[in-house]
């Protein structure tokens, strides 16, 4: 059974330690707003991922099969949303400059339950989760076929996982938020951001 443990954690840390447009709009949020809604989105990232990976234990290869005809539409319409987010957080931030008065960061309505359904939205348009974990787990099958409570423990691995990396980058961006106290440092983390995002979400829709 520690196998398996060792096996769900290298599975989940695989997949969520790779940081891109998501995980990049997600401490921007959190440094803009609270820990608290930036945990919020943690979790909702790592939902997305563990339904991915149950979603893959119960269909198997027969999930690949599903998804691949959606594969580009699916990575084109998240790259809009993210495109959209990144125009917004860099117009903003170029039009009220840094000696504004008003914070450059588009999140401050931003709920912890809102954050939660935003990027889980946006972690499940991704398909490469689904493609990741129907790989890995049909490999893994064929090679040591895992019972109910395996495959359980499995899934627990993955989600602690996911859910511990996705917390600690919201905890990184509560940090930040509190280093770049100034207006400047809020504009320039905006722009920077943005960018990032825009050409993260742009390399994830055409790679």
């Amino acid at each position: 059974m520690t196998d398996t443990v060792v096996a769900g954690l290298l599975a989940g840390y695989g997949l969520a330690i790779p940081v891109g447009a998501v995980a990049v709009l997600m401490v921007n949020m959190t440094a803009a707003t609270s820990l608290r809604t930036g945990a919020a989105a943690a979790l909702g990232a790592a939902t997305a991922d563990a339904g991915y990976a149950v979603a893959a234990v119960l269909g198997g290869s027969a999930l690949a099969v599903a998804v691949r005809p959606v594969l580009g539409p699916l990575r084109w319409t998240a790259f809009a949303i993210l495109a959209v987010m990144a125009a917004r957080i860099l117009v903003r931030a170029l039009r009220r400059g840094p000696d504004t008065a008003e914070d450059t960061m588009p999140h401050r309505r931003m709920t912890p339950l809102r954050a939660y359904a935003t990027y889980f939205s946006l972690t499940a348009l991704n398909p490469w989760p689904a493609i990741y974990f129907v790989s890995l787990i049909f490999g893994r099958q064929t090679q040591q076929p895992m019972n109910g409570a395996q495959s359980l423990v499995y899934l627990c691995a993955i989600t602690f996982a996911s859910a511990s990396w996705q917390l600690l980058l919201a905890g990184g961006g509560r940090l930040l938020g509190g280093a770049l106290t100034s207006r400047r440092g809020r504009t320039v983390t905006a722009a920077v951001s943005s960018c990032l995002i825009f050409a993260l979400g742009l390399h994830m829709a055409v790679g």
